[in-house]
């Protein structure tokens, strides 16, 4: 499976996906720039965490407007894989390929530290490694992580499984109904604000990451070839 990370201006966890892709889950990957027009060469698309653009206006509402987001979204339709995390999880609100909208966390401080998700289900293509109910150890790194959604939203994501992860026992941001990662409903496309590159070896301080890479290789596979190795 081949996979692109996405660098824009300000893009700063880029690295920490490509080795979580290349050395962690042994993947083929490439770096794309933001001025790219072609994606059709990658089966997944990775959208990392950082600053783009310096998080100007807000964040990631510049990054939404670079070329390279047009084929994001031709991806997404076609059904390949997109994850974004953090600012990439932003960047996929702004573009509307997730629904709700991103705001400073609430004690308005940048929270870095590892903190406990609760695994909401594993239908998704990004779960499904997982058990329902797993408690997995991920960092955060962020200062707008902080999800909200109006009342018909949440209860639409509630009703059709979207809530793929929530924050378990410390909400660190404020994020509606603790939420801290979405899949779209077509099951392709998840944000989310922490960071599973980071966790992908014991070496990090957890592996809890790699099943959700794992994940995402095991479905293209069975779409693909209808075969798990």
């Amino acid at each position: 499976m081949k996979f692109a990370v996405i660098v824009f201006p300000g893009s700063n966890c880029d690295v920490d996906m490509y080795h979580a892709i290349k050395d962690a889950l042994e993947e083929e990957v490439e770096y794309v720039w933001h001025d790219a027009t072609n994606l059709d060469e990658y089966d997944g698309i990775l959208l990392p965490g950082g600053f783009s653009y310096g998080d100007y206006l807000r964040t990631g509402a510049i990054a939404r407007f670079s070329n390279v987001m047009t084929e994001v979204v031709k991806a997404a339709e076609a059904g390949k894989p997109i994850l974004g995390v953090c600012n990439g999880f932003q960047i996929l609100l702004e573009a509307g390929l997730l629904p709700g909208a991103m705001r400073r966390n609430e004690k308005l401080k940048f929270m870095c530290r590892t903190i406990k998700l609760r695994v909401e289900n594993n239908i998704s293509m990004f779960t499904s490694e997982y058990e329902t109910g797993d408690i997995i150890s991920i960092p955060i790194a962020h200062g707008e992580g902080n999800y909200y959604c109006d009342e018909e939203t949440l209860a639409s994501l509630q009703t059709n499984q979207q809530i793929a992860f929530t924050y378990f026992g410390d909400n660190p941001n404020g994020s509606l109904a603790d939420i801290a990662g979405i899949t779209n409903e077509k099951g392709n496309v998840l944000g989310m604000m922490p960071h599973p590159e980071r966790a992908v070896e014991e070496l990090l301080g957890s592996a809890d990451g790699i099943k959700l890479f794992q994940s995402i290789v095991k479905q293209w596979r069975l779409s693909a070839y209808g075969v798990t190795s």
